[in-house]
């Protein structure tokens, strides 16, 4: 077994830079850390060690899904789930599902820019 620290990052290829910055910096307050050239930026949630990496590569056919299922981010307070879901409509997303996993475990799949899925 490898032993790791976690998760280190998730890398996402885009095709707008701009818009998806706006996207996980206004829906999740993420923040930039550091940019590799023109077309890397390393964000990562406040306080936190994880971090999105996003590539802007317009045209690239992984672009949306590319293998990656979705991502998920584990709200502090359950109870705000449609506040979570208006916040990243409002920062371009959109909502795909919503749900529970079990009674009393909501759930709620919203897409970014780009069409990745992320679970709130």
């Amino acid at each position: 077994m490898i032993r790791t620290e976690g998760l280190t990052h998730v890398h996402l290829i885009v095709e707008n830079l701009d818009r998806s910055l706006h996207f996980y910096t206004e829906a999740f307050g993420l923040e930039e850390q550091f940019r590799d050239g023109p077309t890397v930026v390393f964000l990562r949630t406040p306080g936190s060690a994880d971090s999105i990496t996003i590539n802007c590569q317009p045209g690239d056919p992984r672009i949306g899904r590319g293998g990656i299922d979705h991502l998920g981010f584990r709200l502090l307070d359950k109870t705000d789930l449609d506040d979570a879901i208006r916040q990243a409509e409002a920062a371009g997303g959109r909502l795909v599902e919503r749900g529970e996993h079990q009674p009393g475990i909501p759930f709620a799949y919203v897409a970014d820019p780009d069409g990745y899925l992320i679970e709130l």
